[in-house]
């Protein structure tokens, strides 16, 4: 990089924190905070879903891939996220929505108290966050090396320089400033992806290279599965991301209950799920063919694009493209940030201080923002560590941690929404949740904590969630926990015409459950109210 190169850099990050300072203006409250007041356009909120997906990760893990086993990279992994999005457009963006207008919460757990009880929320609020410090951890040491590549600066420094500007305008502007980056952040990786297509269609044979490319690549690269990447992966693949894109990743359950109504957050959905199942095919058609323009230093390839970028692009578009590496992570990252901090504030703070439920307006903003500090110090932390034994590398913490233990967190809080699992209730929650996390222990260690070779990639990552989900159903089967007050909360989040007092009748309820009130007296008083009003 040169000085233009790093001019591009400084202006982009320069434009961040401005757009932070300016989204402060427009929040007042933890609801502006966490969920832009109700008030964010489908289109931005579609938009905002999309780009905190996927990270820097996608040019280094995936490249890696895309390097190795060609057009797999796309077929068993952004090709199933468009396709559970997709599902989950009916399926879960409405009902997310309702959590907010109906209910009026700010975090995405919140409801759990009522839907189950206050053990339940705590367990899935407490094993999420720990998990999402380091799957965060790991965004920010794959953006590292990449900067490391391009300047050479250390990892440690890389993750100092990315975290502390993400800190800066996620912390002042809330999920106002987390959209609104997000969409400056595709416009960027929208002409620095083009450039990169074009200058490598340049390198081959001009444009024909879409479709001449083929017969020169390794042998196996236009396979849709390959390695370990095989069909048995995709459809569990497909089967955890249909959970973890739908509101699993608290950040992307946000940009639902951000929107105005059910209506424009199903709208959200369908944008979003255009974007991956298109967009991807132009980030990663550059990856399948590195193969014949580059040689990759490291094993797993994961260098491979930051090679291509050094030798195809000009100074000023290099540093462009280094941007869109930026980009992605800092989208990621910060809105984990503000999810995780909503978590933190909403759910995990006022069941351990009787002080935290009788927090002000104010006082509850102050919390957020620095609870959003803390998550993002923490994660930088382990960051540091993501290629220690313990994480082994980059790609096994975003793919079989974050895979392998999101399902058993996801399934209560996501099927805890749908009017079929209504039998389910704490027990079958709990049971669920535990037994999820202790199959991913022994699906992939020892007693002595040793890491398990014999076992497939694909039954890594699934059979948690499977087990989770037999067990929800099942559990809720032996042992049904419906009542009329669970009853009338879901009839709440799955209507489009609850009532005209419902909605003051959840919030009345949530505002006697953080003003101390016990747990069955709440439920009972919002389920009375409810079932009248209904």
């Amino acid at each position: 990089m040169n000085s233009l190169d790093w001019a591009v850099l400084i202006g982009y990050f320069g434009v961040m924190v401005a757009i932070g300072i300016w989204s402060h203006q427009r929040v007042d409250d933890v609801s502006d905070f966490f969920t832009a007041g109700g008030r964010m356009p489908w289109w931005l909120s579609g938009i905002s879903h999309h780009m905190s997906g996927y990270s820097a990760v996608m040019f280094t893990g995936y490249a890696g891939i895309a390097y190795k086993y060609g057009v797999t990279s796309f077929v068993t992994w952004s090709f199933p996220i468009a396709v559970g999005i997709g599902i989950g457009a009916k399926l879960f963006a409405p009902r997310l929505n309702r959590l907010r207008s109906r209910l009026h919460v700010a975090s995405p757990l919140e409801y759990l108290k009522n839907r189950y009880n206050v053990s339940t929320q705590q367990a899935l609020a407490w094993s999420g966050l720990l998990l999402k410090i380091v799957d965060v951890g790991a965004k920010w040491a794959a953006v590292a090396t990449l900067l490391s590549v391009f300047t050479g600066v250390t990892i440690t420094q890389g993750i100092v320089v990315t975290g502390c500007i993400t800190a800066v305008y996620c912390t002042v502007g809330g999920l106002w400033a987390d959209a609104l980056t997000e969409l400056g952040q595709f416009i960027i990786q929208l002409f620095a992806g083009v450039a990169m297509l074009i200058a490598v269609m340049g390198r081959l044979d001009g444009f024909p290279t879409l479709w001449t490319v083929w017969d020169k690549l390794p042998s196996g690269h236009a396979d849709p599965t390959a390695g370990p990447y095989t069909v048995t992966f995709l459809m569990a693949f497909l089967f955890i991301k249909t959970f973890e894109y739908n509101g699993g990743m608290w950040n992307q359950a946000q940009r639902y209950m951000a929107t105005d109504s059910a209506r424009s957050a199903t709208r959200s959905a369908w944008l979003s799920a255009t974007l991956w199942a298109v967009w991807p095919t132009v980030l990663f058609f550059p990856m399948w063919c590195a193969p014949l323009l580059v040689h990759a230093n490291r094993p797993d390839g994961s260098d491979s694009y930051a090679l291509m970028t050094e030798e195809l692009l000009p100074h000023g578009m290099l540093g462009l493209v280094v941007v869109g590496f930026f980009s992605h992570t800092m989208a990621m990252c910060s809105s984990d940030a503000n999810a995780i901090s909503a978590v933190f504030t909403r759910d995990i703070m006022p069941a351990l201080s009787k002080s935290a439920r009788a927090w002000s307006s104010r006082a509850g903003l102050v919390a957020a923002r620095l609870s959003t500090l803390v998550f993002l110090g923490l994660s930088m932390t382990i960051a540091t560590q993501v290629s220690s034994p313990t994480f082994k590398d980059i790609i096994t913490v975003v793919i079989k941690w974050v895979a392998g233990l999101m399902g058993p967190i996801a399934i209560p809080f996501m099927l805890g929404m749908l009017k079929s699992f209504r039998r389910s209730g704490p027990t079958a929650a709990l049971s669920s949740w535990a037994a999820g996390l202790l199959a991913f222990f022994f699906v992939n260690y020892d007693l002595d904590g040793s890491q398990r070779t014999g076992v497939a990639l694909e039954w890594q990552v699934s059979v948690p969630l499977a087990i989770s989900l037999v067990l929800y159903i099942v559990v809720g089967l032996l042992k049904p926990e419906d009542t009329a007050e669970r009853d009338a909360l879901l009839a709440r989040i799955n209507s489009d015409d609850p009532g005209p007092s419902s909605s003051s009748a959840a919030a009345s309820a949530v505002g006697r459950r953080t003003s101390g009130e016990t747990e069955t007296e709440a439920e009972t008083g919002a389920g009375a109210e409810a079932m009248t009003a209904d």
